[in-house]
């Protein structure tokens, strides 16, 4: 399912959509999502739900998305994987949700592993070991 442009209801719609994974709005979200929102809509620069969700730290949005169908592994615009970005904003809760989920660590350009090591972060890296 592609992108939203040119119908401002729906574009407003989507905006929503945006706002209730960056805040972490689980159940809401979910609602909309099981009401027939596309689980992996993307915005403007390519980001999904998920991707969002996982930015701005939240493990229990991220693991509804994941479990309703989500990519995990979806990269944006900018080649991102969530699994990045989480690693990134050093989202511990996220990065282990996403894992679970089954979230590739050498997805995307910088990957997850390339950016725990950029970052020097030990725990991540034995992670994405395991």
């Amino acid at each position: 399912m592609g992108r939203m442009d040119g119908d401002p209801e729906l574009e407003e719609f989507a905006t929503r959509m945006f706002d209730l994974a960056r805040a972490g709005d689980t159940e809401t979200l979910r609602a909309y999502v099981e009401a027939g929102v596309p689980v992996d809509l993307t915005n403007g620069k390519g980001d999904t739900l998920l991707m969002l969700a996982a930015c701005y730290g939240h493990a229990e949005t991220v693991g509804m998305l994941v479990t309703c169908g989500a990519d995990p592994n979806r990269v944006n615009d900018r080649g991102q994987a969530p699994l990045a970005g989480a690693v990134f904003k050093k989202e511990s809760a996220v990065v282990r949700a996403l894992l679970d989920a089954g979230a590739d660590p050498n997805a995307g350009t910088p990957s997850a592993l390339d950016t725990a090591r950029m970052f020097a972060n030990e725990q991540f890296i034995q992670w994405f070991s395991a």
